[in-house]
């Protein structure tokens, strides 16, 4: 298609350049033109119309031979204006400059040997440097406007890429947002269901209160999971009115730990500070630090006792710090990238998680700040 629109504009001005021309022979004709001065700007113009196509891909030498035919006939001047026109779009400014030179030095010649009847010299050629002066600004006028454009599309172009990559890196949080808010929420859960799902497989012979004790348990935390991922799924799409119950925070903690007392992981938790004064954000960092803490030590060290150490003061940092003993690593499975999204989490929070493994102990220590 747009091939076929240049081939149209391309002979549209072919036609107009004919037109032209064959209106300066008929009126050097009625002018008393001589019959070879008429061969000669048929000639000329038949020449210019001929090499007119070939403008656009060898600009300088048609440029440079048309402008030879202006100064052979007049004739040959619509098609050397067009390729002034045409060298000051594409080229640099001084070599536009020098066509334009060029052609007032053929028109000049032109009118010298051939004068124009009711113009002196001089005002033929004040009319030509003017007339090739406009052709060479027109030129770089609309390059100008050209490059402008282009660079308008380019920056809209970046634009619409940088918005594509902001929307791929937003959609990409989003869903480490998600991923992390889940692996907090259902893997305390489900690690709780699965020791109690193993005590019934391998202790069949308890009593049966005891086993309907679990059997209930087990019906509670997946209730529980189940509002929980809701919770989550509702938080993460900003409807916070939906919620069905608050967001974990630190004054659940006591909740938290006599869960992991009942699953027979012994919990010490010490610590003056009030639970209920740990404001927002990091109420609920400091509780999912806990939360996977002891999530890790049910299954990498069951059964082994767990200590939980709170300290701080408003107006400065609160401080967590949990142990548990080194232990046989049980058979519930893990993604082994909940201590990574945690430390992102406090780290979000502003605060700083470090986590390592001594001789004899895991610990996770955790420092958040505090606002007063």
């Amino acid at each position: 298609m747009y091939d076929r629109l240049c081939g149209l504009k391309l002979w549209l001005t072919m036609t107009t350049v004919a037109v032209f021309m064959a209106a300066i022979v008929y009126g050097d004709a009625q002018a008393g033109n001589s019959p070879s001065m008429t061969a000669l700007e048929i000639t000329a113009g038949a020449i210019g119309l001929a090499l007119f196509p070939l403008l656009f891909s060898r600009p300088m030498p048609v440029a440079l031979v048309l402008t030879v035919l202006a100064a052979l006939a007049g004739t040959g001047t619509p098609v050397a204006n067009i390729a002034t026109l045409h060298i000051a779009r594409t080229r640099p400014l001084w070599t536009a400059v020098g066509v334009a030179v060029a052609g007032v030095a053929a028109h000049a010649v032109r009118g010298l040997w051939h004068p124009t009847s009711g113009l002196s010299f001089g005002w033929w050629l004040t009319l030509m440097v003017v007339m090739h002066a406009g052709l060479v600004g027109w030129g770089q006028l609309a390059a100008a406007r050209a490059a402008v454009i282009t660079s308008l599309q380019e920056r809209a172009e970046r634009a619409e890429a940088e918005q594509g990559r902001r929307v791929a890196e937003a959609r990409a949080a989003e869903r480490a947002a998600i991923a992390r808010e889940m692996h907090d929420v259902l893997a305390h859960r489900l690690s709780l269901l699965a020791t109690y799902a193993g005590a019934l497989e391998y202790r069949p012979d308890q009593p049966p209160e005891r086993l309907s004790q679990a059997a209930g348990v087990i019906r509670t935390t997946v209730r529980q999971a189940l509002d929980e991922l809701r919770d989550v799924i509702v938080l993460l799409r900003e409807e916070p009115d939906d919620l069905a119950r608050p967001v974990p925070a630190l004054a659940d903690l006591p909740t938290l730990v006599e869960e992991s007392r009942a699953t027979g992981t012994p919990v010490e938790l010490n610590g003056d500070v009030g639970l209920t004064e740990v404001p927002g954000t990091t109420g609920r960092t400091a509780y999912r630090v806990v939360q996977e803490a002891l999530t890790n030590a049910r299954k990498h060290a069951p059964g082994q006792p767990v200590r939980i150490a709170l300290d701080g003061t408003p107006g400065a940092k609160l401080r967590i710090d949990v142990s548990n003993p080194l232990g046989t690593t049980s058979s519930i499975p893990g993604t082994g990238t909940g201590l990574v999204g945690l430390t992102e989490r406090v780290r979000l929070a502003g605060g700083r998680l470090d986590h390592r493994t001594t001789a004899t102990e895991f610990q996770v220590s955790a420092s958040l700040p505090w606002p007063a």
